[in-house]
């Protein structure tokens, strides 16, 4: 199914209630104007779902390829429900592109496994029309925490 004219901020489900959850969010600082408005998603979409500000903490890494060490520091250290890691990675005529994408996502996926706590990422690919690309991006991230989040409280906890 092509998702090229569908909106995958919107859902067609309400998300749960996230009055009671804690959030990690960890954004690259690389290509800064896109993941602050990735953030601005991220934050825009736990607070619609009853989230607090004082229950959402947020972290700053160098670029997207450190995203995977600072989820694991929420990890260890912090009693958050589940963590979004917002990054950007500027896609040109080599494939480093690929390689720092593949490594975050093996990297995050092993650490839900590990600690039992739900991670989303969400890269943008910063390329010609990286205005339309950055646009509307970070609900999606914030949607997928909560619902993660609310499955593991659900299911038992981490770790």
């Amino acid at each position: 199914m092509s998702t090229k004219h569908h909106n995958l901020s919107q859902l067609d489900a309400p998300l749960p209630s996230a009055a009671d959850m804690k959030f990690g969010i960890v954004v690259a600082e690389w290509n800064r104007e896109i993941t602050e408005a990735l953030l601005e998603g991220a934050v825009q979409t736990l607070r619609s779902a009853g989230c607090s500000d004082l229950n959402i903490q947020i972290k700053y890494v160098p670029g997207t390829f450190e995203l995977t060490l600072g989820t694991q520091f929420f990890a260890e250290y912090t009693d958050v429900d589940a963590v979004i890691a917002l990054g950007c990675v500027v896609q040109g005529e080599t494939r480093h592109f690929d390689f720092i994408c593949q490594g975050v996502t093996q990297g995050i996926t092993q650490l839900q496994i590990q600690w039992n706590i739900p991670y989303t990422t969400l890269f943008r690919s910063k390329i010609r029309k990286q205005g339309q690309r950055s646009g509307g991006g970070g609900h999606s991230d914030g949607q997928a925490a909560n619902r993660h989040g609310s499955c593991i409280a659900q299911h038992g906890s981490r770790p």
